[in-house]
């Protein structure tokens, strides 16, 4: 469980860093990080700094979705022998779809979200099996 507890830290600290990269973005592209009107002013990126605020949007949604797979497991006290590799699998798969999704590589973004979720989808497995 600590490895688990530890891969949902990371993924919390996640979209904090996607949004310092579109930080230095609005400043690159627009000359000022507006903090009264930020995320009028995210709408106007182009490129890679509308893909960091996106990379940052679908990182909230991923870790929401980790987090309830992981109150499941907790909730049925199942003892779930893969627990920790599911979590790192979650982690290195969500930092990849971020790499991808700065990079502009559209399909690996793609495979890299699936292989994200699935290991979720078993933490659910797991724990509905075991209710």
């Amino acid at each position: 469980m600590k490895t688990a507890l530890i891969v949902l830290l990371l993924l919390s600290l996640l979209p904090y860093a996607f949004a310092w990269i579109s930080g230095f973005y609005r400043r690159q592209q627009l000359g000022t990080i507006d903090n009264k009107n930020p995320r009028q002013q995210y709408t106007q990126l182009s490129g890679p700094g509308a893909r960091a605020v996106a990379a940052q949007q679908n990182a909230w949604e991923a870790l929401a979705f980790y987090s309830a797979a992981l109150l499941a497991v907790s909730l049925t006290n199942v003892e779930i022998e893969y627990l920790s590799l599911a979590a790192i699998l979650v982690l290195l798969f969500r930092v990849l779809h971020g790499i991808f999704y700065l990079a502009n590589l559209d399909l690996l973004r793609s495979l890299s979200f699936v292989a994200a979720i699935l290991p979720s989808v078993y933490l659910f497995y797991r724990a509905i099996a075991s209710s």
